[in-house]
């Protein structure tokens, strides 16, 4: 099977296996596993943070974060289309007693800027909750990959801590935003309070992300994912195939966001009426319909009778490109979705 469906599905590297053998192990939770550490301090120190905090997920990561960062009662504003407030099973409400106030993202993966003023404001009324925190997510993976760059993320943190609100952002592709736009991770980051960012997607870790931030922050973060039940004892085993993801995948990421043009670029040479693609900014393909007539259903059962998985909503389809796909089976998609779109599945 060719499968698009994310990059989650990528597979570690041998290097990573080799890596996780080798690992020097203790126990994490008395702080004493020394891959861990290595690992949380070279991460802190690649993003300008000052610490580090090594969970199993991301939707772990952004949830010690909010619920370190918030107040019960507080609102944590996050995009309409976000990772926080669409797929993480609304842990701030049911954990955090927080409020998700939804605002409307933008093309380009930011925030309405209006609407985000409007929200960020916390008037002298019993009957609404405080702002409390602010979410920005980059890339902006329902956008299409969206990538944010340093001007927009700060044009955002300086209206939230303005008000004295702190800023958080979820970088489950993070490198992927800043090797599409050429710059450091860091860089992106220098304007909020925490981040999360993964290991396991574009950079093909087997499990693990880490969240960094102040000192003092990630020491209370580690107190919240012991509650959640995040805390590890040889947690090394892992760490190590984190290390070498770190240290190996993150410039190769520019191959899938090739391989991510190349595939929109078939795609809408068949020029397929009724359906349009969102040009790439990173490793994401996103096809839509203009109506919701089965178009994508059928467009995603006639690929996968050819092995290529993708995945797809009624009106929208999703395609990622990652590690585990070569040119050779770049091609074989590409011509997949050529003919089906030809002969009118889609």
């Amino acid at each position: 099977m060719i499968d698009l469906r994310s990059d989650t599905v990528t597979l570690p590297t041998q290097a990573m296996k080799e890596a996780m053998l080798r690992a020097e192990l203790g126990d994490d939770v008395y702080g004493e596993d020394p891959t861990v550490n290595r690992l949380e301090r070279h991460t802190a120190e690649l993003l300008g943070k000052e610490a580090g905090l090594f969970v199993t997920t991301g939707t772990m990561g952004n949830l010690c974060a909010i619920l370190t960062h918030g107040v019960r009662g507080a609102r944590v504003i996050a995009g309409n289309e976000s990772h926080v407030y669409r797929s993480e099973a609304g842990g701030a409400s049911v954990l955090g007693g927080l409020v998700l106030h939804p605002i409307q993202n933008t093309d380009d993966g930011g925030l309405d800027i209006d609407e985000l003023t409007t929200a960020l404001e916390s008037p002298d009324d019993p009957h609404i909750a405080p702002a409390g925190l602010l979410t920005l997510e980059n890339t902006q993976n329902r956008c299409g990959g969206a990538v944010l760059d340093a001007a927009a993320i700060a044009r955002f943190a300086d209206l939230a801590h303005a008000r004295s609100i702190p800023v958080h952002i979820d970088g489950a592709r993070l490198f992927n935003a800043a090797i599409a736009l050429g710059v450091s991770a860091r860089s992106l980051v220098e304007s909020v309070d925490s981040v999360q960012v993964c290991f396991s997607k574009g950079l093909a870790a087997p499990v693990g992300s880490m969240l960094v931030g102040p000192a003092d922050f990630i020491h209370r973060a580690r107190r919240i994912r012991k509650m959640i039940g995040g805390g590890m004892r040889q947690a090394g085993v892992i760490a190590a195939a984190c290390q070498v993801a770190l240290d190996t995948m993150v410039e190769r990421l520019a191959e899938d966001h090739a391989r991510a043009r190349r595939l929109a670029d078939g795609i809408t040479a068949v020029n397929a009426p009724e359906i349009s693609v969102v040009a790439p900014r990173s490793n994401i393909v996103v096809l839509t319909s203009k109506r919701a007539d089965g178009r994508i259903e059928r467009l995603v059962a006639g690929l996968r009778q050819e092995g290529i998985l993708v995945g797809a909503t009624a009106a929208r389809l999703r395609a990622v490109l990652h590690h585990g796909i070569d040119d050779d089976q770049l091609e074989r998609a590409i011509g997949a979705f050529q003919r089906f779109l030809r002969a009118g599945s889609g």
